[in-house]
Formats: C-alpha cells, sequence, structure tokens
C-alpha cells in the first residue's frame, strides 16, 4: 500500500499532509487528507473520518473547516478521503456537479457504467482504514468514528447505520437525509444503482431507520435554518420523524441564520469534534 506524499506541513504541533495512492476498489489514483496531532513517542490516536459534499475535494475541510486547533488538543488524527474517483473516463460523470466526479454519493454503484470506478462506500469502510493502518504507525483505527455535510453527512449517517460496531459515534452536518425522496437523489440514485427504488434504500438514512437500522449511540446533527437547500434538498424533519418512530436517539440542533458553507461548519465543528472525542477515549 505505497502512498505518494503530495504535502506535509507543521500545523498546531501536528502534521497536516495529503498524500495519493492506487485504490483497487476504484480502479485507480485516490486522494485523502491526514492531520496527526502531536503524540508522545510510541502514543496512538484514534482516527475520525470527515467526508465532505457535492464538489469538494480531500483538501476542502482541511482548508476551510479549522478544524486541526481542537484535533491537535483533543489528539484525534482526522482523515478526509476525497469525495469520488477522479479521471475516470465515464460518459457523463463530468460536467455535471450534482453527479459523477466530485458526486460519488458513498456509494458502491452497480450499472454497467459506473460499477468498476464508483465504489466509494467500500473505499471508506474497507481500503481507506487499511491504507492508514499500514502507512501512519500513530493511528489507532480500531478506535474510529465518522462525520460529514451534505452528501458527506449523508454519507457519514448511513455507513454508520451499516457498521454500528465499527464506529463509536456518527454526526453530520447538513445532512441529505433522505435521498430517495429529493431531486439530488434522484438524479444520482438511479444512475447509479439501477431504477429500482428499493435498491436506494441501502444507501438513505431515513429508509435504513425504517428497515430496522441502529445505531447504538446518537446521532448529532447540525442545520442551519438559512440553508438555500433545506426545504428542497434535505428536509431534516424526515430524520426527526424516523428516528423517533425508530426509537433511534437523535439530536437534532437547528441555527437560525445559519447556512449551507463552511462558515457554518466553522462555528460548529469544535462540537462535533469533543463528541467524537468523548466516544472514542471512553
Amino acid at each position: 500500500m505505497t502512498l505518494d506524499i503530495l504535502s506535509e506541513q507543521r500545523c498546531f504541533g501536528g502534521l497536516q499532509g495529503f498524500y495519493k495512492h492506487a485504490s483497487k476498489e476504484t480502479g485507480g489514483a485516490m486522494k485523502f487528507g491526514v492531520f496527526r496531532p502531536p503524540l508522545a513517542a510510541g502514543d496512538k490516536a484514534p482516527v475520525l473520518y470527515y467526508l465532505a459534499g457535492l464538489t469538494c475535494t480531500e483538501e476542502t475541510f482541511a482548508i476551510k473547516a479549522g478544524a486541526q486547533r481542537v484535533a491537535a488538543e483533543l489528539g484525534l488524527i482526522l482523515v478526509t478521503p476525497d469525495t469520488s474517483p477522479r479521471d475516470t473516463g465515464i460518459d457523463g460523470a463530468t460536467g455535471d456537479w450534482e453527479f459523477g466526479e466530485g458526486a460519488g454519493f458513498y456509494l458502491d454503484a452497480t450499472t454497467p457504467a459506473f460499477a468498476s470506478r464508483f465504489r466509494m462506500y467500500n473505499y471508506v469502510t474497507n481500503e481507506l482504514p487499511a491504507v492508514i493502518g499500514a502507512n501512519f504507525a500513530d493511528a489507532d483505527v480500531s478506535r474510529a468514528s465518522i462525520f460529514g455535510h451534505s452528501m458527506g453527512g449523508h454519507g457519514a449517517l448511513t455507513i454508520a447505520l451499516k457498521n454500528p460496531q465499527r464506529y463509536r459515534s456518527v454526526s453530520a452536518f447538513a445532512p441529505i437525509v433522505a435521498p430517495s425522496q429529493v431531486p439530488w437523489g434522484h438524479k444520482a440514485l438511479p444512475r447509479y444503482l439501477g431504477d429500482d427504488a428499493n435498491a436506494w434504500r441501502a444507501y438513505d438514512t431515513v429508509a435504513l431507520l425504517e428497515d430496522g437500522a441502529r445505531f447504538p449511540g446518537e446521532l448529532l446533527v447540525d442545520q442551519g435554518e438559512a440553508d438555500k437547500f433545506f426545504d428542497v434538498q434535505l428536509q431534516p424533519q424526515r430524520l426527526e420523524v424516523a428516528c423517533t418512530a425508530a426509537g433511534q436517539a437523535l439530536r437534532l440542533r437547528l441555527h437560525a441564520g445559519y447556512d449551507h458553507s463552511y462558515w457554518f461548519i466553522q462555528s460548529f465543528v469544535e462540537d462535533h469534534l469533543r463528541h467524537h472525542a468523548r466516544a472514542l477515549r471512553g
């Protein structure tokens, strides 16, 4: 599992790096970022995975969220994968910010055009942790949590619900909670998974809860009330209804005046890091 080091810089006493490797799951090069906090010799830190949203890359959160200061204090390794494979050469995979490259939706595609490259679910849950474990001696990959924003919030919630023993905590900023019911999902899911809506349910938080999936901890979700995608694409009320019906613990916090941007994420990212640190170190 050889890595190419793209860059490494000191940051709050730790190290922020960006790396590239050949991915078997996605059939091409994948990039990711890792922030490693300052640690005593021989110590290991738990791993917190962050999944970014539409159009984002492995750099977006690391540059815009301002999370490294708190991660350094709490002793958390932050891992930020890219949002999809790149340079796929697949017809229709570029030219639309809501689909394809930059918009992998953290699923494993099954349609012939996309099945060989768009395998972000298995990449995030299996291949990437193995790469981290093999290349970063200070990473304790057995202690892991996951969070994300928008499309990445959808990814974090669905991945945690499907792997409740693998992740100690989960949270999301402005997640797409029911892609089967909203335009973003209606555009992406048929092209990745086919026209059978039953196949979409495996990558839909609300549907997973309806179908019996549970996470043993609390789902922490922050949502800005001034988010332009609130009513049409995000619909957090669907998650609240589904969690109530399922008996799933949920802390849904609505914030007046906040939008969908990283200014919103910056404002509450410390809360999320502390939420995960408690679970990872508890």
